[in-house]
């Protein structure tokens, strides 16, 4: 079955960029109408989705962060990777990448100086 595993600094400064990377195996990011997806969730807080990736490299992205995001993919490595930019310490949160029911067991980013 899929598996995710995401990876990445685990602190960012605010202002910076924070740069994710999850690693799909047991299936390929390429495979059609396969999607996916980042999602992060603030500490005590519900889970937010932030957009997703699709087989065709087409991306989507929540309204309310959109200006600041951007999902692309590298299809030799099967990996697809999260850009937030211009970071507060409200971005703080464990981010998790999924697909359909498999979710990687999620990294958890702090913003602070």
């Amino acid at each position: 079955q899929v598996q995710l595993q995401e990876s990445g600094p685990g602190l960012v400064k605010p202002s910076q960029t924070l740069s994710l990377t999850c690693t799909v195996s047991g299936g390929s990011i390429t495979t059609s109408y396969y999607a996916w997806s980042w999602i992060r969730q603030p500490p005590g807080k519900g889970l937010e989705w932030m957009g997703v990736i699709a087989y065709d490299g087409s991306t989507y992205y929540s309204p309310s962060l959109k200006s600041r995001t951007s999902i692309s993919r590298d299809t030799s490595k099967n990996q697809f990777s999260l850009q937030l930019s211009s970071v507060t310490p409200e971005d703080t949160a464990v981010y998790y990448c999924a697909h359909l029911g498999a979710w990687g067991q999620g990294t958890l980013v702090t913003v602070s100086s």
